[in-house]
């Protein structure tokens, strides 16, 4: 397909959010839109480097009700869309060994269940009771929610590229918007390393790169890129079928079934701000020091594959959506390392902010671009 020379709307960015975006904004009728993305296929950067985990367990309302209305979507996907995304609900099951996050953990718990979401509570021997193969004498506590679990994000990607497709829309790889034009405070258009597009409207979906596509029109966006790195073994017949997501928390810590063996990442504390997708060698040996001190029998395992991606951090952990101080620049960006989760959820309120002018799935005022600005800010402490 050619660029266009024109387009209502633009997207920036052919991972989840802007595959969604697209995909939503087209079911209802704006068939106009572009979406652009710079690598060869969709869905290769933030979203294709994901663990590809969904829960219900955060620590803020408006972090549980971005759940309550995207899981519900994507466990209708397939019949949606067409498209099968493997959706498996093995439960996240979070382990507590600091007495600091079990009084926060509590706390969360009854405002997940004041929500709807219910959340079991467990105390340690519940858990070593339900992970034998693991070495956990130090867990005091912990949380399980059983629809929380794994849905393979390439096959979301592509489901909603398929059908904002289907719909009119028009989704391009291999297309980088290299510059914004910004006329009196208004877009009127991109330029891209194919040729120009006009359009009066761009949707900043860039996920890590956002903040670089922000100063592309002249606004200045709080994301951080920051690297995250995870593997996969060879089987390992001793992990039952129905192991859940397990969750270090305090070592940020996580593992999870892939295929016959485990899928298993750490976050590095001291992981400096950036664009480097490379694997650090130094700090996957720390990870996997830390992993086998809690999974013995990673020991016998050997290495599939391992890789690095990156979150898209904000000050307070939460996603920014909707318009800026520049007309026709809007954002859908900065999800903290849990916006593949919320893409359903949000490509459907970014159509309900750009075609209605607000969100009526659900009021996100307070995720604004504005509240940085103001000191709005609402710090999600549920965050790997």
């Amino acid at each position: 397909m050619d660029l266009p020379k024109t387009a209502d709307i633009v997207i920036i960015g052919g991972g989840v959010m802007g595959a969604s975006t697209a995909y939503h904004l087209a079911a209802r009728g704006i068939t106009n839109v572009l979406l652009l993305e710079k690598e060869q296929f969709f869905g290769q950067g933030a979203t294709g480097r994901c663990a590809g985990g969904v829960r219900y367990q955060f620590s803020t309302e408006i972090n549980v009700q971005l759940s309550l209305i995207s899981l519900p979507m994507l466990a209708r996907f397939t019949d949606e869309l067409g498209q099968s995304i493997d959706y498996r609900q093995c439960g996240y099951l979070i382990l507590l060994t600091d007495r600091k996050d079990v009084e926060q953990f509590k706390e969360n718990v009854m405002m997940q269940q004041r929500l709807g979401v219910n959340t079991e509570w467990l105390d340690g021997d519940d858990i070593r009771e339900r992970l034998p193969m693991m070495n956990i004498p130090d867990v005091l506590a912990g949380t399980f929610h059983a629809k929380d679990g794994l849905v393979d994000p390439n096959s979301v990607v592509m489901g909603y590229i398929n059908g904002a497709n289907r719909l009119g829309g028009a989704c391009l790889t291999g297309v980088e918007v290299t510059g914004i034009q910004v006329t009196g405070g208004k877009i009127k258009g991109v330029q891209t390393s194919i040729g120009e597009v006009k359009t009066p409207l761009v949707i900043n979906s860039a996920g890590p790169w956002a903040s670089l596509i922000g100063d592309m029109a002249g606004v200045n966006i709080p994301i951080t890129p920051l690297r995250r790195q995870m593997l996969t073994t060879t089987p390992l017949p001793e992990i039952p079928a129905d192991f859940p997501f397990v969750i270090d928390f305090s070592r940020s810590l996580y593992f999870h079934r892939e295929g016959d063996g485990l899928l298993t990442g750490m976050s590095n504390p001291d992981e400096k701000p950036g664009f480097d997708q490379e694997v650090d060698p130094a700090w996957e040996i720390t990870h996997l020091e830390s992993a086998t001190t809690r999974m013995p029998l990673l020991e016998r395992a050997g290495l599939v594959a391992h890789w690095a991606g990156l979150y898209e951090n904000t000050p307070d952990a939460h996603p920014i959506f909707g318009s800026t101080h520049v007309d026709g620049f809007y954002i859908c960006a900065g999800f903290s390392g849990h916006g593949f989760m919320h893409g359903p959820a949000a490509g459907k309120i970014m159509s309900e902010i750009i075609i209605d002018g607000n969100a009526s799935s659900l009021d996100v005022s307070t995720l604004h671009y504005s509240r940085f600005e103001k000191g709005r800010l609402i710090k999600e402490y549920n965050v790997v």
